[in-house]
Parts: C-alpha cells; sequence; structure tokens
C-alpha cells in the first residue's frame, strides 16, 4: 500500500511540476505570438532549441544515470550530490561555449545570435539543479522538485508577459529565463541540505568512474535532443524565422501530452529500476499499464485535433497559424505511438540495454535528418511535419522489436482495449460538436468534460463498478 501511495505521490509531483512548466511555456508562446508576432515566436523557440539541445547534452546523460544508480545505492547521495554537481558544472562550461561557437558559425542575424547567446546562459543553473532533481528522484521525494519548481515558473510567465508588453526585446525574455533557472537551483538547494549531509570535497575516482559510465548515456542524450529540435534547426537554415514560428506553435500544442506522458515515466522508472531481478513478468505489468494510461490520452487528443486542429491554432495564436492546420493533423499522428516510445525507452534502460537507445537514436536521427533536409526543401512546414512523423515511426519500430526480442512480448489487446472504447465514444461527441458549430470555447469545455467522464466511467467498471468499490471502502473501514 505504502509503495503505490508513493508512485502517485510521485507521479503526480512530477505532473504537477511539468503542467506548470508546459502550461507556463504555452500561454508564454501564445503571448509572443500574439503581441510580438510568429517571426519573434520563431527567433524565441531558435533560442531555445539550441539552449535546450545544449543542456541536454550536458546534463541529461547524468540525470538518468544517477537516477537510476542512486535507487539502487542512496547511502551514496553525498558522494553524487557534490562531486556530481562538480563534474555537472564543467560540463555545462564546455556546452555553453559549445553553443556560442555553432551559432556563431551559422548564417543567423546579429539580433537572432544575440538571443541565442543570452538564453544559452541559461544552460549552467539547469544541468545543475539536475543533479539535484536526479536525487530527488532516486529517493522517490519528488513532491520537493514541484515544490521549488512550480512558483517559479508563475512568478516567471508573470514577468515574462509584462515585458512582452512593455515591448521588449526575446532577448530579454533569455535573461529572465536564465536568473529564473538560477533561482530553482538555489532553492534546491537550500531543500536538499536539510535531509542530505554535505561532504565539501571531490571523490577523483568517483569522478572518473561516473564519466566513463556515463559515455552510453551522454551520446544517447546528444543524439536524442539534436533529434527532438532538427525540424526546427532545418527550418530555419533552409526557411525562415516566420516558419519556425508556425512549427513551433504547432508543436507547443501537442507538449501537454507530452508533458504529462514524460512526468509519468519519470516518476515510473526507479520503480521498474527496483523490479528488474524480480522477473520480466513484473516488468511487463508496469509497462504495458502506462502504455495504456498514456494511449488513454494520446487516443482522443489526437482525434480531437483532427476535428478541431484549425480551429484550436486560431484560438490560441491568431488567423496567422491557421495554414498550419494540415501540418498540425500530420504531427499529431506520432502521439499514437509515442505512448509506446517514452515507456520502452525506459523500460530499456532499466535492464542496462541503453545501448539500444543509443542505436536508435542514431538511426533515427541520421535517417530522419536525411529526410528532413529533402523534404523540408521541398515542402517547407508539411516536410517539417512529415520529418516529424518519420522520425517517430523509426522509433517506435526498433523500441518495438527490441523490447520484443530481448525482453518479452507485449499484449497489445490489453494495451489498447480501454483507450479505444474512450476514443469511440470521443468521436460521437467530436461529430456533435462538430454538427452544432459552437464557439470553439464552448466545444473545448463540452469535449473536455466528456472525456473526464467518460475515464471515470470506464475506470469505475474496471475495478468492478461502484458495488466492489463500497465493499472494499466497508472493509477498511
Amino acid at each position: 500500500m505504502l509503495e503505490k501511495y508513493k508512485l502517485i505521490s510521485n507521479s503526480l509531483s512530477m505532473i504537477v511540476n511539468r503542467l506548470a512548466q508546459s502550461i507556463t511555456a504555452f500561454v508564454l508562446t501564445a503571448a509572443i505570438a500574439r503581441t510580438l508576432g510568429a517571426e519573434a515566436l520563431g527567433q524565441y523557440l531558435l533560442a531555445y532549441s539550441y539552449y535546450f539541445i545544449f543542456v541536454g547534452i550536458a546534463s541529461q546523460g547524468l540525470k538518468i544515470l544517477f537516477t537510476r544508480e542512486l535507487a539502487r545505492e542512496p547511502e551514496k547521495t553525498s558522494v553524487y550530490l557534490m562531486s556530481g554537481t562538480w563534474l555537472q558544472l564543467i560540463f555545462s562550461f564546455f556546452s555553453y561555449g559549445a553553443l556560442v561557437v555553432v551559432v556563431f558559425l551559422l548564417p543567423y542575424s546579429s539580433k537572432t545570435s544575440t538571443v541565442c547567446y543570452v538564453m544559452g546562459l541559461t544552460i549552467i543553473p539547469f544541468a545543475l539543479s539536475n543533479i539535484t532533481e536526479a536525487i530527488f528522484q532516486a529517493i522517490e521525494k519528488m513532491h520537493l522538485i514541484a515544490i521549488a519548481t512550480v512558483p517559479v515558473y508563475v512568478l516567471r510567465l508573470l514577468i515574462m508577459i509584462w515585458a512582452i508588453q512593455l515591448k521588449y526585446g526575446i532577448e530579454y525574455l533569455g535573461a529572465i529565463l536564465f536568473f529564473s533557472e538560477t533561482l530553482i537551483l538555489v532553492i534546491e538547494w537550500i531543500i536538499i541540505t536539510r535531509f542530505v549531509r554535505i561532504q565539501w570535497q571531490i571523490d577523483g575516482d568517483f569522478v572518473w568512474n561516473t564519466i566513463k559510465t556515463a559515455r552510453t548515456f551522454f551520446a544517447i542524450e546528444a543524439i536524442a535532443v539534436i533529434s527532438s529540435r532538427i525540424q526546427i534547426l532545418i527550418l530555419s537554415l533552409l526557411g525562415n524565422e516566420f516558419l519556425v514560428g508556425l512549427f513551433g506553435g504547432i508543436a507547443q500544442l501537442l507538449q501537454p501530452f507530452l508533458i504529462i506522458a514524460n512526468s509519468i515515466i519519470v516518476a515510473m522508472f526507479p520503480r521498474l529500476s527496483q523490479v528488474v531481478d524480480k522477473g520480466w513478468k513484473k516488468q511487463q505489468q508496469i509497462a504495458e499499464s502506462f502504455i495504456e494510461v498514456l494511449l488513454a490520452m494520446g487516443l482522443p487528443l489526437f482525434l480531437g485535433l483532427l476535428f478541431f486542429g484549425k480551429d484550436l491554432l486560431v484560438f490560441v495564436y491568431d488567423s496567422s497559424f491557421a495554414q498550419g492546420s494540415l501540418a498540425l493533423s500530420i504531427t499529431a499522428i506520432s502521439l499514437l505511438l509515442l505512448p509506446f516510445i517514452r515507456t520502452l525507452c525506459y523500460l530499456l534502460v532499466a535492464n542496462h540495454f541503453e545501448i539500444i537507445n543509443l542505436r536508435e537514436v542514431v538511426i533515427t536521427t541520421i535517417l530522419g535528418s536525411l529526410a528532413g533536409i529533402a523534404l523540408v526543401s521541398q515542402y517547407q512546414l508539411l516536410g517539417a511535419a512529415i520529418m516529424s512523423l518519420l522520425m517517430t515511426i523509426l522509433g517506435f519500430s526498433q523500441y518495438f522489436y527490441f523490447t520484443y526480442t530481448l525482453l518479452f512480448p507485449l499484449n497489445l489487446w490489453i494495451i489498447i482495449r480501454r483507450p479505444l472504447m474512450i476514443s469511440s465514444l470521443m468521436i460521437v461527441v467530436f461529430l456533435i460538436l462538430k454538427r452544432l458549430n459552437l464557439e470553439f470555447l464552448s466545444t473545448l469545455i463540452i469535449a473536455t468534460c466528456s472525456y473526464i467522464l467518460f475515464i471515470i466511467s470506464i475506470s469505475f467498471h474496471a475495478v468492478g463498478g461502484i458495488n466492489i468499490i463500497k465493499e472494499k471502502l466497508l472493509r477498511k473501514g
């Protein structure tokens, strides 16, 4: 019972944290597009993409490695905190230097380059906070991450919107991002010093062994973050900042799902790592249940975007974004495969098959980038959307194959039956709403309430109905 409570608590904490991050990013994107225009949004998203790539290269490999190892050896937390932070600081400086060189060599305008340089500074505080967050995740105290981050996200959004209304440039938004992540780092260190004994010394052997162990993780994350932003980079080089703004606005509409999915999987990862030695049955049960939950969100969202994607783009941004409706529909197909990709990726890492993840991101990025150059140069925005979908299909195919051959097969019918039931009911709702032709806000509210009602009803049915629940409550009482 305690384990279930911890899993639910950690999942909710990560979801709250990621949702706050997603909602604030979503509101900020809409504010930039409405006030400063699609081109300014393109500059912001391009600078954020370079920051995201280089901070991922500098930090994500250590974060995943530390989470896995500390989940098994929590007594080494002090060593991981101090020595890991020092190692992360060195990587951060190298990563920021690499960002400056890359941006300087590419043919961007001086204003766009300046925005990239300013926002890139955020690499340092964000990467350092990843060490503390890895510790919080490993010891399953993920609510502390939400405590440190959510208030800062809200405050940051308010300050950024104020700056946008005053017509400050995008570079000022980059500076606000840097100072806010520095504040998060300070708060997390204040929290962590209350239950972790600080050892003010660097363990040279630990640092060297970590570098050797983390090589695969660094390679995976380096290619993975490039892969996740390669469409924007190609669009910026073969198109312009306006197209980057359109594509970024489309991608932002999928972020709520991605944030929730990543939060659930991150919360699952320590538990998955702990049950590896207990046999594949337990792992299969955990993996299938999480894929089912994510698919129950992804499939109805995909159908909703098919019916009302154009209306959503106009509602969130402005009428100039309506031209991206077809690209949104194509990109949204990935929602059917991402639940498998996210879950199976961490499943393989928990079983020490991270080399498979490295192989996947290398193949997907190389093939996807080569196809993307041809697609974007020919079809511009639609080419970027097709490229994104192609890379998702490549990733899904590899993860599914290696899970089947190295670990266990998935019971697909068990995974998809309830998501299909929910989606079938939602299609009826969408058809009725399309026929009624209401204002979009009313349509969105009705569709969301219907989805929540269907989820609750099917969940009650899954556990045996209301009478079974009453009996269980009476027994506990």
